[in-house]
């Protein structure tokens, strides 16, 4: 697998956005990382992910480190592969409404939400191998039923929906990004899904 420069550019933007601008990537050890991530065929939304999940352990900490580098979210991304890996072997038979009960009211209570999460959760589940020659068309199929969840979600969201989306405009501008680039979309997408996810504690983990 080899990187692209939109996919490189979304990594780096990704950690702007997280470290509030702070500079990254420019290490002799970042490039490094970069090049071994990219050698084992480690996707980039799987790169993305387990960025977004250290930064959010760290914003929890009393005390976080000052110093951050790629390395340091390393472990998340193996577990995001373990957890992608999982998935792909467990098959039809995955509990597909586990999690579910975490979710807030009044979202808990839907059950066209519910039947949208479990059909998401299926269709990873039994997702091909990626060298299989339907993985591609599964791929598209596993994001839309994603994709028809998250809808759901948002609608529930009414007005606050609203209030939400300016603070995402005003952090992504703030990471310098460039305003309906191809990288801003990207952003947008990621970081929109998860603040909906939050708003209702809906586990989005491992997508």
């Amino acid at each position: 697998m080899i990187y692209t420069r939109e996919e490189k550019d979304w990594l780096e933007r990704e950690w702007a956005f997280r470290a509030w601008g702070r500079a990254g990537l420019l290490s002799t050890d970042d490039y490094r990382q970069v090049l071994a991530w990219e050698s084992a065929g480690v996707p980039m939304d799987l790169v993305v992910s387990a960025l977004n999940a250290f930064f959010d352990r760290r914003e929890k900490r009393e005390k976080p480190r000052t110093f951050v580098a790629l390395k340091h979210f390393d472990r998340d991304v193996a577990k995001a592969l373990k957890l992608r890996e999982a998935l792909l072997r467990a098959g039809p038979e995955l509990e597909v409404g586990r999690g579910w009960e975490q979710v807030n009211a009044p979202l808990h209570g839907d059950p066209i939400a519910k039947a949208a999460y479990e059909a998401w959760q299926r269709c990873r589940a039994s997702a091909p191998s990626p060298e299989a020659a339907g993985y591609l068309a599964h791929h598209d199929q596993e994001r839309a039923a994603r994709a028809a969840l998250l809808a759901l979600a948002e609608a529930a969201l009414g007005s606050a929906a609203e209030t939400l989306r300016g603070e995402l405009h005003q952090r992504l501008l703030a990471s310098d990004m460039k305003e309906g680039s191809l990288v801003w979309k990207r952003a947008w997408n990621h970081h929109w899904a998860t603040l909906v996810a939050q708003a209702w504690g809906l586990p989005l983990e491992g997508s």
